[in-house]
């Protein structure tokens, strides 16, 4: 998702979702947004794609 529709989905400012975005690239030290879907794949909270 974009950082549009996340702060659309969760009823949140595009300032708040852009900051929770850069503390998940941090915290699991990943460099973009893929690293980040792999991340949650691999730790089963999100369902695999298709």
């Amino acid at each position: 998702m974009s950082n549009s529709e996340i702060s659309a989905h969760l009823y949140i400012s595009m300032a708040t979702t852009k900051s929770h975005v850069a503390r998940l690239l941090a915290k699991l030290d990943a460099r973009d947004r893929v690293r980040l879907a792999v991340a949650a794949h691999e730790a089963k909270t999100v369902p695999p794609p298709g």
